[in-house]
């Protein structure tokens, strides 16, 4: 006899993609980085409920669940802004000026790194390395990688997002 699967938290029709894709892996614990995913994709993020309904469905505990849900920085806890600002604090990016990038950001929309400006207009990140050591210091702004960036510079790129 399969055992009884959790219902979803609420009647939103998204609930259904991320139970198909637990389905098709047969509500395994190995599913839980697709349902993860499944389920960002869904909703944007991933909250309190989501990670408890993934985790009763896939009957794992619920610190594994976060725990994977906090060691990949693909997934997210919070939503986030319309526009986001990735910094690069790699090793070249930071000898060459990553840290004023990030202060100006902060003085300038009052947010820091893993943050989102009360409007949810920007979320600020920052990252390892984005793979552009030749345009250090860089960031990456709604997915367009910016190099050779000044505080200024950057300011100005977003302050004319919408």
């Amino acid at each position: 006899m399969q055992q009884r699967k959790p219902t979803p938290p609420d009647a939103d029709k998204r609930w259904k993609l991320v139970n198909a894709a637990m389905r098709r892996n047969g509500y395994s614990g190995h599913a839980l980085i697709e349902a993860l995913h499944t389920v960002q994709d869904a909703f944007g993020y991933l909250d309190e409920t989501s990670l408890r309904f993934v985790a009763e469905s896939l009957d794992l505990p619920p610190s594994k669940v976060f725990g994977v849900a906090t060691f990949y920085h693909l997934f997210t806890l919070k939503p986030k802004g319309r526009h986001t600002c990735v910094v690069c604090t790699g090793t070249a990016c930071y000898i060459k000026g990553a840290g004023g990038l990030i202060e100006g950001v902060e003085q300038r929309f009052g947010v820091s790194p893993g943050e989102t400006t009360t409007d949810d207009r920007l979320s600020v990140l920052t990252a390892r390395c984005v793979g552009a050591c030749g345009l250090a210091p860089a960031a990456v702004v709604d997915g367009e990688v910016l190099g050779k960036q000044t505080s200024d510079d950057l300011i100005a790129e977003l302050n004319e997002l919408e």
